[in-house]
């Protein structure tokens, strides 16, 4: 396999954790206007340094050639002082998306993609997630789960309980809390940056035989780097 299609690949799914640290920031800036709302932060591989794996795309797979960690959507951690306007946040989380998109930030993403977990304020009780329908209920199988809507647009995942870790990194990507204000960009998180220069975005260009080669090359060096500069902004 070439080298230089391994570079792109590798530099895509770096680009693509920017994209949802940006799409962060966009929400943050929205549900931080909601008194309701306590913190937020950014949880899952979104917040941290991208780790190498062989990836689910078969044409590395089926040689073992490790790439850095895919993420496949955003997962936020919400604290809330009341539930009472969930289809609120969900709409003004899709309209922040579609305003971000619509600026030109890079951000290409939609509701779907993005998984708030919700929790009690002061208790860290999970409560459930944000729901991306427009409507509750819905009328979606999704909706027939026992407990799914009993506060609108409350979301139950069937047999899911949160892991005793899901909250252990939280304090190092809280972007925000209600009294202190904006805390930092998600684009402060720490991230791994690719030394070599970029190369052509991947799209429709790319040939099947840039992949006919039977053994990886090195893929170039890489770094971890943190951002330096907070940003404080009471909300």
């Amino acid at each position: 396999m070439r080298r230089a299609l391994i570079a792109e690949e590798n530099r895509f799914l770096l680009e693509r954790q920017r994209q949802f640290h940006r799409a962060a920031d966009a929400i943050v800036d929205a549900w931080m206007t909601f008194p309701e709302v306590r913190a937020i932060a950014v949880i899952g591989s979104v917040a941290k340094p991208l780790w190498k794996e062989v990836p689910r795309f078969r044409e590395f797979r089926r040689r073992g050639i490790e790439l850095w960690h895919e993420c496949r959507d955003l997962d936020l951690a919400v604290w809330l002082d009341s539930q009472d306007r969930l289809g609120e946040l969900r709409r003004s989380r899709d309209l922040a998306l579609k305003r971000a998109y619509e600026a030109g930030t890079g951000i290409s993403l939609v509701g779907h993609q993005v998984d708030a977990f919700l929790f009690e304020a002061g208790t860290d009780r999970y409560l459930g997630r944000l729901c991306a329908f427009n409507q509750c209920p819905k009328g979606k199988p999704e909706c027939r789960v026992p407990g799914c809507g009993a506060v609108p647009f409350n979301k139950k995942v069937p047999d899911f309980e949160p892991d005793a870790d899901l909250l252990a990194t939280v304090r190092s990507a809280m972007l925000y809390e209600r009294g202190s204000g904006r805390l930092r960009s998600a684009l402060d998180l720490p991230v791994v940056e690719d030394d070599r220069k970029p190369a052509p975005r991947r799209g429709a260009s790319r040939r099947r035989d840039d992949i006919d080669g039977l053994h990886e090359e090195p893929s170039g060096q890489s770094r971890i780097v943190s951002g330096k500069n907070d940003v404080r902004r009471e909300g």
